[in-house]
């Protein structure tokens, strides 16, 4: 199928190489020309306005957004939405808040405009092994947009979740589990680090992911960390929130859901910034083997 791209950063970038590599034809608008260039090369055809986009795609028009959430969704949309026809679909799959998803659903709904929210997992590692996607919408828009989730997506790895807001919903949550996730490593691997034995914590890890119940992805990620710079050294315990484990808290508080471990490990990302240790490091140095999240250097 046909779709129009808008960003061609580190995930939306891969993923069109993913969509390419499928049989897909993709038209990508990006405002510097080097990134024009760079999409053009790929086999990609470069649009320099969002109009010169809409006008490479054919009714029913896709056009899927790989922006950071927020104010720039938005102002995309507000010059995007009134070149769209009746029937064309727009795709957001960053991490927007589901409620703005409702809101700009119903939006676009106004202008007879179909609003999807794919929710996006996989980091870097996606146009290799493909993207876990998460879709809330109408099922007479998704199912248009089904080739590419199809193809984006390894076995398994797609499923339209419920309607507007839906998608974004479930991802929500999934990252909240990931910051769970991420702390309860951290913190095993700082207490084996400052424990009373040398331990090879790149082994350790290989073992756990042998029979193991807590065996992962995430620890395959943990011993690639560990192979380059066992200590984390050049690493600093910095470790940043995108949004996501904030709006997940907020729910569970709104709904009156315990949620202590995801709480406290948000709280411990606040806490990260202020002094180091070894726990921090290896959350950081996971986020970027999965996701390749910008770390701050010691």
């Amino acid at each position: 199928m046909k779709l129009g791209f808008i960003g061609f950063g580190r995930m939306g970038g891969n993923m069109v190489k993913r969509l390419l590599d499928r049989g897909h034809e993709i038209a990508v608008y990006a405002r510097r020309p080097e990134v024009r260039a760079e999409a053009a090369g790929l086999g990609a055809t470069p649009a320099a306005s969002l109009a010169d986009l809409v006008d490479h795609l054919a009714s029913p028009r896709v056009v899927w957004m790989m922006i950071p959430a927020g104010d720039a969704v938005d102002a995309t949309l507000k010059e995007l939405t009134p070149l769209l026809a009746r029937g064309d679909i727009i795709v957001d799959g960053g991490n927007s808040n589901y409620r703005d998803s409702i809101r700009r659903a119903e939006s676009a709904k106004a202008r007879t405009v179909h609003y999807i929210d794919a929710g996006t997992s996989g980091g870097i590692w996606g146009l290799q092994v493909g993207y876990c996607l998460m879709v809330g919408g109408v099922p007479e828009a998704v199912r248009v947009v089904e080739p590419a989730f199809r193809d984006l997506a390894p076995e398994g790895g797609y499923l339209h979740v419920g309607p507007s807001g839906a998608g974004h919903f479930v991802k929500m949550i999934h990252n909240g589990i990931e910051y769970g996730m991420l702390q309860s490593y951290a913190e095993g691997f700082a207490i084996l680090h400052d424990g009373p034995y040398a331990f090879d914590l790149r082994a350790i890890s290989a073992l756990w992911n042998h029979g193991s119940v807590v065996r992962s992805w995430l620890l395959e990620l943990a011993e690639r960390a560990f192979t380059s710079d066992p200590d984390l050294r050049a690493l600093r315990g910095y470790v940043e929130d995108s949004g996501e484990g904030r709006w997940t808290v907020q729910e569970a508080i709104d709904r009156s859901v315990p949620a202590p471990v995801i709480t406290l490990s948000l709280l411990q990302r606040f806490r990260s910034r202020q002094e180091e240790n070894f726990g921090d490091k290896v959350i950081a140095a996971l986020r970027q083997q999965f996701g390749g999240h910008a770390v701050r250097k010691t």
